[in-house]
């Protein structure tokens, strides 16, 4: 009877954590420790211990959302694993993992996803537990997590393994022990050893099977692997179903034997204790020592049956069947078989199926060709199944002679591979210095046209900014000539005339003192006048540049057809603005405007200016198809952005994806200082 084995991963990962602490209020803690050690006490019922279970889940539910109630919430899963309800299982496990997504815990959420992946595979739904292995895989990955990394890439193993994909399998363990070398981890070290043995045995390389499983019993460690796992009688028991498939039932019979003789064995792995039994009893029945038979087989029939392990108890059938076909008892053989047959069904377990089958061909032979064609259909779809399942995996079935005469062509080919490769690759390497060269080249070229242009423009900005320095003297001469020679000189002859009143009777100082008043309202309008003027002339000077940015804009309005949003803010002292800030803050609103006609297919295109506290913000957004920053390669335009940026000592984060936009953010840094002085002067 084929896998008559043990493999113990699926139990470690649904009892790594019965043992850890519980940390809640203390009107609850005495409680709920209670309830959790007898939803796990061995010694109960099945219903018994659901009650529990649940009390202990009621209890943990009442308790605040944090972390100790995801941690206790997974202890109550572990149970409801442990005990094979599946149903309650998943409902706690999803439970958990919705309160671990809102909380953004991904330690939660991983091992949530692992006990999904445990639900699933516990079900044969073989797609959904593998997708959710996936999702812990990526997050241990992620969070550098080797240890839990290593043991999901043994349950992919074991998925893969338990859909016959053996060489998928054995590639994912030792994927497993590459993340773990060097470090002791005796647990997946045992896990990973004793999953290698039965692949190998799977695979007929019975002399690994039994070096792996040696391994694993070597690597067991009490301290870290609890003895209740039985891990010694699990590689004994694996152990001995090798040698039965060697047909040495003698050396089979002694490893079952010794695995019996592990301490609380019935007690701590009753399922174990019973494929211990059912192995010993196939062997002794080969061994033709009847003595103890078919007690055995029922013994182990009836605790299988108690736990309703329905692979173990089609197991104990089928060797029932053989045992008794051997006594030529033909209508026990042909029931057992029979039932052998429908238990396999029902639970869609074709490999058993199969030998169920194959039985009923041996001892019932008038009906040998229908079994017979029955087998090959099923083994037919099996194999496929496997080999869809094992994502068209192509297994290499090179033998070693064929090998071993082909080394030596191998070599030679190999060799003028290895020179061909070798001579394009050097090609490859020459051609791509000459090319990188060559961008540099260009780089440096257009780097130098861009440094004269800035320069060109610099001098032409002094030159404009000293036209005007030359026009504002004048202006000032001006307004000193009309100060001195009209408002002062007026102003004088009215405190003259002023003087003179006390001369005058009272009426006459009235009329004149009118006249007098008259005319300093006009010196007065006078002087508003030519502070109005100043003013003006002040405010032009100042928001020149803003008048360049101005006729920027409306060539942009009057050329192309996206509609453009502008905003200087009126605050921005420009006095205080570098001449060469200005002409890169104009480069960088020229190029981003070129990148939106030419590339952004965009319909609006925004641009603002604002000050912040000590900074120059510059705004510009668009509402094109966008690109991927990370993986689109950053053009010329966008590098020089980036290099202009910093000249000015700024800042600039360029944001953008597909269909989302791109949004460019310039700051640069100007003193406040300044301003402050400027605007007490």
């Amino acid at each position: 009877m084929k896998k008559n084995y043990l493999i113990l991963l699926i139990f470690f990962i649904g009892c790594t954590k019965q043992n850890e602490g519980t940390r809640i209020s203390d009107k609850s803690r005495d409680s709920l420790d209670l309830y959790l050690s007898l939803a796990n006490e061995y010694k109960l019922p099945v219903e018994i211990k659901q009650k529990y279970n649940q009390k202990a889940f009621e209890v943990i539910m009442s308790q605040p959302d944090d972390s100790i109630k995801r941690v206790n919430l997974f202890k109550v899963a572990n149970r409801y694993f442990n005990m094979r309800d599946w149903n309650n299982y998943n409902k706690t496990v999803k439970i958990v993992l919705e309160k671990a997504q809102n909380a953004k815990d991904s330690v939660s959420m991983s091992k949530a996803y692992i006990y999904l992946g445990d639900y699933y595979s516990s079900q044969t739904s073989s797609d959904s537990a593998f997708a959710f292995y996936y999702k812990a895989e990526k997050l241990y990955l992620a969070n550098n997590d080797f240890y839990n990394l290593a043991k999901t890439r043994l349950s992919k193993a074991l998925l893969q393994y338990n859909e016959g994909d053996f060489y998928g399998s054995e590639k994912a363990i030792f994927n497993a022990l590459r993340v773990i070398k060097g470090k002791n981890n005796n647990d997946i070290l045992y896990e990973a050893y004793n999953l290698l043995g039965i692949l190998y045995n799977e695979l007929g390389e019975y002399d690994k099977a039994i070096e792996f499983h040696n391994k694993a019993i070597a690597s067991i460690d009490d301290k870290i692997i609890p003895v209740e796992f039985q891990s010694k009688a699990t590689s004994l028991n694996n152990i001995g179903f090798v040698y039965q498939n060697l047909d040495d039932y003698k050396k089979a019979n002694y490893y079952f034997q010794e695995g019996l003789k592990q301490k609380n064995l019935f007690n701590q792995k009753p399922e174990l204790y019973a494929i211990l039994l059912d192995n010993l009893a196939y062997s002794q029945f080969k061994l033709n020592e009847t003595k103890q038979l078919p007690n055995l087989f029922y013994k182990a029939l009836k605790i299988r049956d108690s736990l309703q392990l329905t692979a173990g108890i089609t197991a104990s059938k089928m060797h029932l069947s053989e045992y008794y076909a051997s006594v030529k008892d033909t209508a026990k053989a042909l029931h057992y078989s029979n039932q052998a047959l429908l238990v396999s069904k029902r639970t869609k377990n074709f490999r058993n199926v199969l030998v169920a089958l194959k039985q009923l061909s041996l001892i019932h032979p008038k009906k040998a060709s229908k079994f017979s064609e029955d087998y090959i259909r099923i083994n037919d779809s099996l194999q496929k199944a496997e080999r869809k399942m094992g994502d068209k995996f192509t297994r290499i079935e090179y033998e070693t002679n064929e090998i071993k005469n082909e080394n030596s062509s191998l070599e030679i080919q190999n060799r003028t591979l290895v020179y061909v490769f070798s001579f394009f690759l050097l090609i490859a390497l020459f051609f791509y210095i000459y090319k990188t060269q060559q961008a540099r080249n260009r780089e440096l070229l257009f780097r130098q046209q861009q440094q004269i242009a800035n320069e060109d423009i610099y001098n032409l900005m002094i030159s404009q900014q000293n036209a005007i320095e030359t026009m504002r003297i004048r202006e000032k001469k001006k307004v000193a000539q009309e100060l001195h020679d009209g408002v002062l000189g007026r102003m004088f002859g009215v405190r003259i005339s002023l003087d003179s009143l006390d001369k005058l009777d009272e009426e006459t100082a009235n009329d004149k003192r009118k006249k007098y008043l008259l005319e300093l309202k006009e010196i007065e309008q006078d002087i508003r006048e030519i502070s109005h003027d100043l003013n003006k002339e002040k405010s032009g000077l100042i928001n020149n540049f803003v008048a360049i940015l101005e006729k920027l804009f409306l060539n942009q309005t009057n050329t192309f057809n996206t509609k453009l949003i502008y905003n200087i803010d009126s605050n921005i002292k420009w006095d205080l603005v570098s001449n060469v800030v200005k002409i890169n803050l104009y480069r960088i609103i020229q190029e981003a405007l070129q990148n939106g006609n030419k590339y952004a297919q965009a319909e609006t295109i925004k641009i603002v200016f604002k000050s912040e506290i000590n900074y120059l913000v510059l705004l510009i957004s668009d509402d094109g198809i966008g690109f991927n920053t990370h993986k689109t390669k950053k053009g010329i335009g966008l590098q020089n952005i980036v290099y202009r940026t910093a000249e000015c000592n700024g800042s600039v984060e360029i944001n953008s994806a597909r269909d989302e936009g791109t949004t460019i953010l310039v700051k640069i840094p100007i003193d406040q200082k300044i301003n402050k002085i400027n605007n007490e002067s």
